[in-house]
């Protein structure tokens, strides 16, 4: 197969795919089995793949779609720019996330890994636990250890799934919170920006989860040591 049949596989791949594609998984379309599943060939390469994925990309651009690539592999998505025509389709909002539940999600996000106790003494008040339930519904966050104290209590971290929702390939992409504009709230610029992704994600996923947390709290100051203490993987294979 040649390399222009090979893209044109590629691409098809990807517009009919429903989750992000890992160099892996597509090299998979290469690969030719006899009757015992045993590949009859090499197939195409994974260097020779991500070379068409980067020619895909550029065949793509200017167009209402982009080839993107995410934390768990490669996807069309439409470009921000269409969110304006694309909403008239569909009128109805998803329900906002609440403050509450915002403030839990970046803390655990800049500061991971983090316990439940953790995040109750940055936020200074009780997490409600169908919060942590609600976010691990929705795949965003996951227990990635515990923590070697008495109890041990689990440690809380984002996942790919959160990485490929906000169109993001690592935690370093997300916004340095030293560097959110003077004069405006840290949170509020956080919340904004992680607001606008997640709606994009529950319309995609379809009814997002309906909030059982409604408590407020005064805005945690994430802007100490925030820094990430674990490094997410971002490996396309």
């Amino acid at each position: 197969m040649d390399n222009v049949e090979a893209k044109k596989v590629l691409e098809t791949a990807l517009l009919c795919a429903r989750e992000p594609l890992s160099i892996h998984s597509l090299k998979k379309l290469f690969v030719e089995l006899d009757d015992q599943d045993r590949p009859l060939g090499p197939g195409v390469g994974a260097d020779t793949i991500k070379e068409l994925l980067e020619e895909l990309r550029l065949d793509w651009a200017g167009r209402g779609v982009e080839v993107i690539s995410l934390s768990s592999g490669w996807r069309f998505q439409s470009r921000p720019e269409m969110k304006l025509y694309l909403d008239r389709l569909n009128p109805e909002k998803p329900p906002r996330y609440s403050r509450a539940t915002l403030e839990t999600l970046a803390i655990i996000a800049y500061r991971q890994p983090v316990t439940r106790g953790d995040i109750e003494e940055i936020r200074g008040v009780a997490v409600n636990s169908q919060t942590i339930k609600m976010l691990e519904d929705r795949g965003w966050v996951d227990v990635i250890g515990h923590r070697d104290v008495v109890g041990r209590p689990a440690l809380l971290g984002t996942t790919r799934q959160f990485l490929d929702d906000l169109g993001l390939n690592s935690l370093s992409q997300l916004p340095p919170l030293q560097q959110i504009s003077d004069g405006q709230n840290a949170m509020e610029t956080l919340e904004a920006a992680l607001q606008e992704n997640f709606e994009k994600a529950a319309r995609l996923d379809g009814d997002a989860e309906q909030e059982a947390e409604q408590e407020q709290g005064p805005a945690p100051d994430l802007t100490v040591d925030a820094e990430h203490n674990q490094e997410t993987n971002n490996e396309q294979t």
